[in-house]
């Protein structure tokens, strides 16, 4: 099973403000993002990142070749409990999925 980074172009994350992380997949042709579409599932992002599903907002874009998730964060950003103020392990974690 190929890794997700072995499929698209980029997976980039970053802070949707103090509540909010948005993860972009961007797969670079139509190919790639219907392999995507299909090959990821929600329900496996939101595992990934333990959260619920239903807290886990999910945007496919084709005419940019783009799936987009937007999730809660766990912690405000910038309080003394946040790991992470831009959110990017978040991408790298993604990139790692195997799908």
């Amino acid at each position: 099973m190929p890794m997700l980074r072995d499929l698209v172009r980029k997976v980039t994350a970053k802070n949707a403000g103090p509540f909010q992380i948005t993860v972009d997949v961007f797969c670079g042709s139509a190919e790639a993002y219907e392999h995507v579409t299909t090959a990821l599932s929600t329900r496996a992002v939101s595992d990934l990142f333990g959260i619920e599903p239903q807290l886990l907002t999910r945007f496919d874009i084709p005419d940019l070749h783009v799936i987009k998730f937007s999730m809660p964060r766990t912690v405000v950003q910038g309080s003394r409990f946040d790991r992470d103020m831009h959110g990017a392990q978040f991408g790298v974690m993604l990139e790692e999925l195997l799908v």
